[in-house]
């Protein structure tokens, strides 16, 4: 018992306070979103019955948005500081979610809640940048890796949390209050960044807006480590769409066997998420670029062959393992390349590349589902050639440059 609470005390001191904030703050953020607005394709289609391609329309519209504000809100970061833009995207998020609430409660008109929405959500991209710029500000590079790991693990923690108390909630309670309980969250949130009391100082002669963009763009070797990651993160975007119809619809598992292999991921993430990303801290950054990259290939391939339930079990520890490894380590690498001054505008141009992933992910396994229905093989191993396409490319990237 005293070596376990040793090993805590030297974790917490391991970190500048303001991490910690900023780890629990994405905790709660995190739950506080997946708390209701997972309900609000139920509620459009349920309770307002629009087709579910009008709810998919407006989830798209959403999705458009988000690369937007991940670009914007990194260069704000950079400019005005990643503090105050926080602090205006975490209560405007308070604010929206509130106005979300009340729309919902007065069943208005359905595109005044569409576009409430996407108001949400883009200032959800607002404040990603802010926070993984904080993160390399606040960390010397050795730690950065280790730093947004832990990161994920707060991040996990709330989107498991979060879906679970809505869904409790939802049986009791009118959809409404589930966004006015997202509210709360975020106003917590808030709270929490009142204690960010660190702000690298201005850098002199940097540029910003259409500038600064065009100066990031001409970086080609940073932009072919954001391509070279897109391949990884449009793998990664199967996890939850193309994997659902796959195993439900395809092989014939129940919904509920479904949930329990993305309970698994998520239950992996916050066990082995921290000391994976410490181990992984001590390969070169490319070598563990590689490493996640394969093993999100080797994962999703096996899909092809191996179908049993146990099996599918396994499968997900492996890309799990290829998550866990991958997704901090660019992270680092990304604000590692960054230069003075820049370091929000870097961390919004990798969530673009996070962001279109997780978009053109599901449209790929959508296509080639219809596309080879007998063929999971070869359907699989259509889309795992970009996870080992990626992993070559991370080799000739460092091939005369080292990190």
């Amino acid at each position: 018992m005293l070596s376990l609470q040793r090993k805590a005390q030297a974790l917490v001191s391991r970190y500048d306070k303001s991490v910690w904030a900023l780890v629990t703050l994405r905790m709660v953020t995190a739950g506080g979103v997946s708390m209701s607005l997972p309900f609000l394709s139920l509620y459009l289609h349920q309770q307002r019955e629009l087709p579910m391609t009008v709810v998919g329309a407006i989830m798209m519209l959403s999705a458009i948005l988000a690369p937007v504000g991940r670009l914007v809100g990194g260069d704000l970061a950079d400019r005005v500081g990643r503090r105050p833009v926080l602090m205006w995207a975490v209560s405007s998020r308070a604010s929206l979610f509130l106005l979300l609430a009340a729309l919902i409660w007065q069943h208005a008109d359905v595109w005044a809640i569409a576009l409430c929405y996407s108001a949400v959500r883009l200032s959800g991209a607002f404040a990603m940048p802010c926070i993984s710029a904080m993160i390399a500000d606040l960390t010397p590079p050795q730690q950065r890796t280790e730093a947004y790991g832990l990161l994920r693990v707060g991040s996990n923690v709330g989107w498991a949390a979060g879906p679970a108390l809505g869904g409790f909630l939802a049986v009791a309670l009118p959809y409404a209050a589930l966004f006015a309980f997202s509210a709360a969250a975020s106003a917590l949130s808030f709270v929490l960044t009142v204690g960010l009391d660190r702000e690298p100082a201005p850098v002199e002669g940097v540029q910003h807006g259409l500038a600064g963009l065009s100066a990031t763009l001409r970086d080609r070797r940073f932009i072919l480590f954001v391509g070279l990651s897109v391949l990884v993160l449009v793998v990664s975007g199967q996890l939850v769409s193309t994997l659902s119809v796959f195993t439900v619809d395809r092989l014939g598992l129940s919904e509920a066997r479904f949930g329990g292999l993305l309970t698994l991921n998520g239950a992996l993430v916050v066990a082995l998420q921290y000391p994976l990303a410490r181990a992984a801290a001590r390969l070169r950054k490319h070598r563990a670029l590689v490493l996640g990259s394969v093993l999100y290939g080797l994962g999703y391939l096996s899909l092809g062959w191996f179908h049993s339930y146990g099996a599918l079990l396994g499968v997900i520890a492996v890309v799990t393992l290829g998550e866990m490894i991958f997704h901090p380590t660019a992270l680092g690498v990304t604000a590692d390349m960054a230069p003075p001054g820049r370091r929000g505008t870097y961390m919004g141009a990798f969530g673009l590349a996070e962001a279109v992933g997780w978009s053109a992910g599901p449209f790929l396994g959508g296509v080639l589902l219809d596309a080879f229905p007998l063929s999971p093989a070869l359907m699989w191993g259509t889309i795992t050639s970009l996870a080992f396409a990626a992993g070559a490319g991370f080799v000739l990237w460092t091939r005369d440059r080292r990190d």
